[in-house]
């Protein structure tokens, strides 16, 4: 069977508001075109840090797997989630379970974690009836972007998030370690630098600093990558964030970010922060079928509000371990 040259994969519809988008010609062996033309889309990535394939024409979570195993290789087990998500199994999960009528802003994928994944994969099954995108953002622009007395301060010092854990609120522990075992999860947070505290009634909660800029693994240059904004109680809906306080207090919200010296972050920096990110913001709507590949250290992404359903799967691929995004005398490359 033929498919067209990878040179025909240099032809993508370059926009500035929105991620590049290739269309082609629907295959008859999706995951075999996937495996042809794989160093070519991964070049686009490279290029452009993400990349929306329109004419895939995929349809069941099998047809999904193979392709992004054919794009990736081994897909990663999620660890640390903040959300819940429904494992397929083959490192396929569904979309993070966060309100319709909510957005999930900017964010890259496990941010604070030690290993994080280099690439994000998105596949899109059912197109919501209005919204839902997963817009995408340029890390090294929005760090240009922010004011320096901003970004200085967070590469010095990095984020600090806090989480604690609850059966009602976020991931369970279970979700978000793989197991509710307490000696299996303290030994978890020991090897990945994570503070950790029971609390009388066995709940527990946690605190990991991480730096904020990190350089990328390919450029070698400096991109905001973190989840502070996103993660931080001022992102919330008012009603939220006052019902979570109400219900745990601030100091026992089931996840906040602070300044890496535990200062507390301002809801003036974070809704700077957003307000950049959409100034950034790239956004194209789902059609079923759709796959979106992201350069995860590069490149931010969100999930807008929507309506109707909305059926999008996730892997995420290659583990890397992110560099520090200053140089030994503290100055940006």
């Amino acid at each position: 069977m033929s498919y067209p040259s990878p040179a025909s994969l240099l032809e993508v519809d370059l926009r500035p508001d929105r991620p590049p988008v290739l269309r082609v010609e629907p295959p008859a062996d999706a995951a075999g075109w996937a495996a042809e033309h794989r160093q070519a889309l991964r070049a686009q990535v490279t290029e452009h840090g993400a990349v929306l394939v329109r004419g895939l024409g995929l349809r069941d979570k099998e047809q999904v797997r193979a392709v992004f195993t054919a794009l990736a290789g081994d897909l990663m087990a999620e660890r640390e989630a903040f959300a819940p998500r429904t494992p397929y199994g083959g490192g396929l999960y569904s979309s993070t379970s966060w309100p319709d009528n909510q957005p999930m802003c900017m964010h890259h994928e496990l941010s604070y974690a030690q290993r994080v994944p280099g690439l994000m994969l998105f596949a899109c099954l059912t197109a919501p009836a209005e919204g839902g995108a997963t817009a995408v953002a340029d890390a090294e622009q929005v760090l240009r972007a922010l004011p320096a007395e901003v970004s200085e301060r967070f590469e010095r010092e990095g984020w600090l998030l806090t989480r604690s854990y609850n059966d009602e609120i976020g991931a369970s522990l279970a979700e978000s370690f793989g197991t509710d075992d307490r000696e299996t999860v303290e030994n978890y947070c020991r090897a990945h630098a994570i503070d950790f505290a029971w609390r009388p009634d066995g709940t527990l909660r946690t605190r990991q600093r991480r730096a904020a800029v990190v350089r990328h693994p390919v450029t070698g240059r400096p991109c905001w990558f973190n989840q502070i904004a996103f993660l931080n109680q001022w992102t919330l809906a008012p009603e939220v964030r006052e019902y979570l306080v109400d219900e745990y207090g601030e100091d026992g919200l089931p996840f906040n970010t602070r300044y890496g010296d535990g200062g507390e972050i301002g809801e003036d920096v974070v809704q700077l922060l957003n307000t950049t990110y959409e100034q950034h913001t790239r956004r194209e709507p789902w059609q079923a079928g759709d796959v979106l590949l992201v350069d995860n250290i590069r490149t931010a992404h969100s999930r807008e509000p929507f309506t109707g359903e909305r059926e999008v799967l996730v892997a995420m691929a290659e583990p890397r371990v992110p560099a520090d995004g200053r140089t030994r005398e503290g100055k940006r490359r």
